[in-house]
């Protein structure tokens, strides 16, 4: 019994992971350069030359929040209000930036 709930927390925990990667990578990659919730308040995600993402710089920036995520103290997330471009670790780790269009 307890065998089959962690096989079945197993199988949701990688279902989780598996969507929102489908999610975040496709939806910036795509023309729309960003999620509905960017769209909502006019941003963009591009690679440092102002292009839009492929599905893979895509993927790497996603796989990269994680790294962010586990910087003690929110400061990978932090560090944007302090950078010239206003990039999150992740956006240093993957080369991207998040710009506001009008």
């Amino acid at each position: 019994m307890i065998t089959a709930l962690i096989g079945a927390y197993a199988m949701f925990f990688v279902a989780a992971i598996v969507i929102s990667w489908l999610y975040f990578a496709m939806m910036e990659s795509s023309e729309r350069q960003g999620t509905f919730g960017k769209a909502m308040v006019n941003l963009r995600v591009m690679d440092a030359n102002g292009n839009r993402l492929s599905f893979a710089h895509a993927s790497g920036r996603f796989f990269s929040k994680i790294i962010t995520g586990m910087v003690p103290f929110g400061i990978g997330y932090i560090m944007a209000g302090f950078t010239q471009k206003k990039q999150a670790l992740h956006d240093f780790i993957a080369g991207t930036v998040v710009v506001r269009t009008l």
